[in-house]
């Protein structure tokens, strides 16, 4: 079986990409420092502890395993945090990155999937946005991947490193089997966070912001399954390892969904109501972001296959798993 190094693959999006490659036939090896990740989330190959700004175990790793390619998941991803601490997130997010690409070429692996977001655009100048909408992040998380993404261009251009990045839009949802789900330490993203108040987790639920140019005055956001995102990356590595050039793709459903629209939708499935408290708006945050993702299903052959019904289904049996009760003992 052909080995993929996982940087990162003991976080959310990193751990169902490795269900999803081991389910196609490759070996993910995890490549991960456990400051977001979980080893127990590590259950389709080897698990390697280190970090991305360690040369030397980054060169023992692909010296021991010799990885076709390399996906990379390896970031701080917190977007209030990166306002709150920009040095942080630039020397792990860019040092980190660019210590691994050294690695990687010494090693002559020249093949990377990137983990990248919608967050580079920036503010929308039209919905849904295209690869080709001008990249203007607004804040320091959104930077970040932005000034990867030019390095990978440039590695691209200058050294025949050959890279799919690709821009997330919300991911969201589990294994539909409950083995793994969304656990970060703290909790941030939105499903999450709603489900811990629908199950008396935590006292409410708070949106940021009321006010905004949209239908109902809150945020729009472009939910998308983390099992749809987990066979994008199975594909790009596929297409890389066939030969594909680097190239970037936006990974969205294209339908967009407010805030107050993914409540009522988490209340449904779960048959709970909670509060929610209605604060101001949050430093960072963009009023809306919808992904059209026609070149991903062009490129890639890839299509989303779950409704926000079935992302919310899928969060939320794994929320009232053992697992899910283990994350908020946690």
């Amino acid at each position: 079986m052909t080995n993929i190094l996982v940087v990162g693959g003991a976080g959310y999006i990193g751990s169902h990409t490795c269900l999803d490659l081991a389910s196609k036939g490759f070996t993910p090896v995890v490549y991960d420092n456990l400051s977001n990740g979980h080893a127990e989330f590590v259950q389709w190959g080897p698990l390697e502890r280190g970090d991305i700004r360690d040369r030397a175990g980054l060169d023992a790793v692909f010296e021991k395993y010799q990885p076709a390619a390399v996906v990379h998941f390896a970031a701080l991803i917190e977007v209030g945090e990166s306002v709150r601490n920009p040095t942080g997130f630039f020397e792990n997010n860019v040092s980190g990155t660019l210590t691994l690409l050294a690695a990687a070429q010494a090693a002559g692996v020249d093949k990377l999937v990137f983990s990248s977001t919608c967050a580079t655009y920036g503010l929308p100048q039209a919905v849904p946005m295209d690869e080709t909408h001008p990249q203007a992040p607004i804040n320091p998380y959104g930077r970040s991947k932005f000034i990867v993404e030019q390095m990978l261009g440039d590695l691209d251009a200058h050294e025949n490193m050959r890279s799919v990045v690709l821009r997330y839009f919300n991911a969201a949802g589990a294994d539909p089997e409950g083995r793994i789900g969304e656990w970060h330490s703290p909790e941030t993203h939105a499903i999450p966070l709603a489900i811990d108040a629908a199950l008396g987790r935590r006292a409410d639920f708070k949106v940021f912001g009321w006010d905004y140019d949209t239908r109902d005055g809150t945020c729009v956001r472009d939910f998308i399954h983390v099992m749809d995102l987990a066979d994008a990356h199975t594909r790009a590595v596929q297409y890389l390892l066939d030969g594909g050039q680097s190239t970037a793709l936006n990974l969205g459903t294209g339908d967009g969904t407010t805030v107050k629209e993914l409540l009522s939708t988490i209340e449904g499935v779960s048959g709970k109501t909670f509060p929610v408290e209605y604060v101001g708006r949050r430093e960072g945050d963009s009023p809306i972001l919808v992904a059209d993702n026609e070149k991903a299903r062009t490129v890639l052959g890839w299509q989303p296959r779950y409704n926000l019904t079935g992302i919310i289904e899928t969060a939320w049996n794994w929320h009232i798993s053992d697992g899910g009760r283990e994350r908020s003992a946690a």
